[in-house]
């Protein structure tokens, strides 16, 4: 799918971006801001360079945070609906974090591993065989 453009927004519509597929990775992240920004026990996210994204409709809402690197952390997501979107993590600058589930065509793109595990719920366990990190690999 390397090369192949995707598109996604959110949920009312007012949000929409575009991006080429051409991910860093994508990975299943337990982090607890994650966790509290999605509702869920983890976040699936395409990790994807800066050109490669790109704002085509409306503006975001967002949050800043300091992330476990000690580093900024910005989350936008949709001032109408509230629908997660994408993130730019300030330990890697390179990169723009994509809400895999805000993609129109979410199925296109697949986990390659887990990561923030050492903040994963005790009850959320996925039986897939995936590479786990209690934080970020490398």
């Amino acid at each position: 799918m390397s090369g192949e453009k995707l598109s996604g927004g959110c949920v009312c519509g007012a949000i929409r971006y575009e991006l080429d597929n051409t991910p860093a990775f994508v990975a299943h992240c337990h982090c607890r801001d994650c966790q509290r920004s999605s509702g869920a026990p983890m976040a699936t996210v395409i990790a994807v360079p800066r050109s490669a994204f790109r704002k085509i409709k409306g503006e975001t809402a967002s949050y800043r945070y300091t992330g476990d690197s000690g580093n900024p952390v910005v989350r936008h997501f949709c001032p109408g609906c509230g629908a997660p979107l994408f993130s730019d993590v300030a330990v890697m600058p390179d990169l723009w974090f994509v809400r895999v589930p805000s993609l129109d065509t979410p199925d296109v793109v697949a986990p390659g591993m887990h990561v923030y595990c050492d903040s994963a719920q005790p009850w959320d366990i996925s039986g897939d065989e995936l590479p786990r990190f209690g934080k970020l690999p490398g």
